[in-house]
């Protein structure tokens, strides 16, 4: 595939990513600016870099350097994370020619395909996790497991309590859980 049609296929990509996957099931603004920005950089650099004495090496470390601080700037979601670094690798696919010139669109539309696929809504969706803070101060598990389960209409699969405040009488807990029947909708 010729370098130009590499850089199309890319920005064919990262337009699916942000607009046709991640928007529509995330719905964070900032995210499709962030998403489409990190792509462009990449690609733009890895076509560079490709073309440079320069070695890619370099490249690469400098956009592992401002992965992490803009990571580290905000907190991301798993599946933010997973559409960030998605459009990162994106990037590097599209700037960088290698040969067999079919290997890159396959590794691209493989992610696009692992995307959809693992961030797809119907995929474990009964599924949810949150942070709940209780107004007990919950010292036996058992009692905390029953009452998380009653009040969330649900099955409890994991918790980890993240603070236990006798004084103030609370608990605030990380919980797992299935839905059972109608309660709390899908969002």
């Amino acid at each position: 595939m010729s370098h130009a049609g590499l850089i199309a296929a890319d920005l064919a990509a990262v337009v699916v990513i942000a607009f046709a996957l991640y928007f529509p099931r995330h719905r964070r603004r900032d995210m499709v600016v962030a998403i489409l920005g990190i792509n462009i950089g990449v690609l733009a650099v890895a076509t560079v870099l490709s073309e440079s004495t320069v070695t890619a090496g370099l490249g690469l470390g400098l956009f592992g350097v401002l992965s992490i601080i803009r990571l580290r700037s905000q907190e991301l979601d798993q599946e933010e994370v997973a559409y960030y670094f998605s459009a990162l690798a994106l990037g590097l696919l599209g700037g960088i020619t290698v040969d067999p010139s079919w290997l890159t669109p396959v590794l691209m539309a493989s992610i696009l395909v692992a995307l959809f696929i693992g961030d797809h809504p119907r995929l474990f969706a009964k599924t949810r996790i949150q942070t709940v803070t209780l107004d007990v101060a919950y010292t036996n598990e058992d009692e905390l497991k029953e009452r998380l389960e009653s009040l969330l209409g649900a099955r409890v699969r994991r918790m980890k309590v993240r603070r236990l405040n006798l004084v103030n009488d609370t608990t605030v807990v990380d919980v797992r859980y299935d839905l059972v029947g109608g309660s709390l909708e899908s969002a």
